[in-house]
């Protein structure tokens, strides 16, 4: 990491003469960046360019947006912080790492709400508007000072920057321009491609006027000039040579285009954050593939459309967030029952209820299984990475079509925003379903004949000669109609959940990363989590520690082997983003202890003594928490 210009916290350097001087280079293998602003300043707007330019440039990246909870909350306060983490490197990066570097702020008092939680490495370099500190309002003024004073306990360097004052030479409004002159302030400090920044402006101001881009295209330019003349440092972070065609995107954008490459045809859903731009996205490109979007009036009609097109002879998906998927449970179980290929994406959130909405959470896991009245089988896969967002949709369709079950994706807040580059997928035929088959039914052949050993029966789709049939969400027998027959209802539940043995004998056991041949201490993950995992085993194995971890990416049903990759290691603990109790807290005995959702499965399936490790804070993992994590639970006498 680089050693940042060291200075005397809370030094004001807004005027600083750089006296012609060359500015101090700092070459650094990563630099992680925060922009922050009041809600509607566009700070995240700010962020997804610098983000995504840099990956353009062939940098590694990952973004992290911060949201506040409130759509629009009061501005000026710690709890309306608005913004986006950028975390830049010379190689692939897969979590948004640790503590920041620099920090790009509009006001003092988002500065604070990020201070507080410890997100700022000790000596990052804060750039921050310095409109307030000769604010008309006194106590704006007396909140900056005391802001001031709580920055200056640490060892930051801050730099004060007229922003107000800058933009309003351009823009009447410097609240709508801020944004791209700070961009300009980053775009200069890392030397970023300017052709590329402007392009990714074009982009993102698409679908405004000519005037519009031009004003942002000159406060960026203003944000280059005034770094150039006041700023006396530049941040270098050299790009790893592409061997191959990438691209960037975020992991909802991965969603929808993944939906695409799969051959489904139609996304129905009801907006919720944070999945809603998994939509947005496919509104902008789905029409031009032959697909549609339906935006339901409620989150029960959408997956009703979803299983009616499904059931019209193609794989549909609905998209939703953790309340979402409360309300669709009913539906999940009629197209359990009636055997239609569905797939449901769940960016999962914070809860329960409608809990933390922007906010990051794996805690919809034991939903996604069990989450049914009755026994309902269904598929549940979780992508670890954006590039997987992109191809779970295709497994997910391929799932759906040849079990003719449910599959749910689940992915996270952390994906859904974050930006990261990728090698550019090549479609395949395979990835397409084959058309609805119209061949006449073959005589005899009932809608549910299921196969004794596979629990498989063929799908008749409406409209094939001699295929009528009965479709109800009633116990049915091989015709599809409702009988309470005993040992028909045995059966039939036998058949439904055969189909995930048969799909489970498919599947691989999960990779270990570390010493496959066994050690002191498994980690155990799911879902987004694996980026800051890996990179902490690694930091963990540098210091001589026996540590490895696995993965898993099917959850429902369970990877085979792990009981035998567990009985290698001495202890055996899952990392997870969601809520289980402390052992050491009031009441709590090994009896009662609620432990993570992983380690609940984990233990059912393999009766091993899997312990858990979680935090529900609302925001990604760091790996140096985890080194933490790993340096406490590896038995004694744990080095390699």
């Amino acid at each position: 990491m680089v050693t940042t210009i060291k200075a005397e916290a809370g030094v004001a350097a807004a005027e600083a003469d750089t006296s012609g001087a060359e500015p101090v280079v700092h070459r650094c293998s990563e630099h992680t960046v925060e922009i922050l602003s009041d809600s509607g300043e566009g700070a995240q707007k700010c962020g997804q360019a610098f983000g995504t330019v840099s990956a353009k440039m062939g940098n590694g990246a990952w973004t992290v947006e911060i949201i506040p909870a409130e759509i629009q909350p009061p501005a000026r306060t710690p709890a309306g912080a608005s913004g986006n983490r950028i975390r830049i490197s010379s190689a692939q990066v897969t979590n948004w790492g640790d503590r920041t570097n620099l920090v790009v702020a509009f006001n003092e008092q988002v500065l604070l709400s990020r201070h507080e939680i410890g997100a700022f490495a000790d000596d990052a370099v804060i750039l921050v508007e310095n409109m307030w500190a000769t604010h008309e309002d006194e106590d704006i003024r007396k909140a900056w000072a005391s802001a001031m004073a709580q920055l200056a306990t640490a060892h930051y360097r801050v730099i004060e920057v007229p922003m107000e004052e800058q933009c309003l030479t351009v823009v009447e409004n410097a609240r709508k321009g801020k944004n791209m002159f700070a961009l300009g302030l980053l775009a200069w400090i890392y030397d970023r491609d300017l052709e590329l920044v402007r392009e990714q402006i074009a982009y993102t101001f698409r679908k405004k006027s000519a005037e519009v881009y031009e004003a942002n295209i000159a406060l960026l330019d203003l944000g280059v000039k005034w770094a150039s003349e006041h700023l006396d440092f530049r941040i270098q972070v050299p790009a790893a040579p592409v061997g191959q065609a990438m691209v960037v995107m975020n992991g909802n954008q991965a969603l929808a285009l993944g939906g695409i490459a799969s051959g489904m045809e139609l996304a129905a859903m009801y907006p919720i954050t944070p999945a809603t731009s998994v939509s947005h996205h496919l509104s902008d490109v789905f029409e031009s593939y032959g697909g549609v979007v339906h935006q339901a009036e409620d989150e029960i009609a959408a997956i009703g459309v979803a299983i009616g097109a499904s059931y019209a002879g193609k794989c549909a998906f609905t998209i939703t967030s953790g309340p979402g998927l409360a309300l669709k449970t009913e539906f999940i179980g009629l197209a359990t029952m009636i055997e239609v290929p569905l797939v449901i994406v769940d960016v999962q959130r914070g809860g329960p209820s409608t809990g933390l909405p922007t906010k990051v959470e794996q805690s919809d896991l034991l939903a996604a299984v069990f989450g049914q009245p009755g026994d309902t089988p269904k598929v549940v896969l979780a992508p670890a990475t954006i590039e997987e967002c992109f191809h779970v949709m295709i497994t997910a369709r391929r799932i759906a079509d040849a079990f003719r079950v449910p599959v749910l994706v689940l992915s996270d807040a952390n994906l859904a925003t974050g930006v990261q580059p990728f090698p550019r997928p090549e479609p395949r035929p395979e990835w397409f379903s084959p058309p609805p088959d119209q061949s006449p039914v073959p005589e005899g052949l009932r809608p549910f004949d299921w196969d004794a050993r596979t629990g498989l029966s063929q799908r008749f789709i409406p409209g094939q000669p001699g295929g009528m049939h009965i479709v109800t969400g009633l116990h049915h027998d091989e015709n599809g109609k409702l009988t309470y027959d005993q040992k028909m209802y045995q059966h039939s539940s036998a058949m439904r959940s055969r189909k995930l043995a048969v799909l489970q004998e498919m599947l691989q056991p999960p990779v270990v990363t570390g010493d496959a041949d066994g050690g002191d201490l498994l980690l155990v993950g799911w879902g987004s989590t694996r980026g800051a995992i890996e990179e902490a085993v690694e930091q963990a194995r540098g210091e001589g520690l026996s540590v490895s971890s696995t993965h898993l990416s099917f959850l429902s049903p369970l990877q085979p082997g792990l009981k035998q990759i567990f009985s290698k290691f001495k202890k055996v603990m899952t990392v997870e983003i969601n809520y289980s109790d402390d052992p050491t807290a009031p009441y709590i005995t090994e009896e009662n202890r609620r432990r993570g959702q992983l380690s609940f499965l984990l233990r059912a399936s393999t009766l091993v003594d899997v312990d858990c490790w979680t935090r529900v804070l609302g925001e990604p993992l760091r790996p140096a928490t985890l080194v933490d994590v790993i340096r406490a639970n590896v038995p004694q006498g744990g080095a390699r």
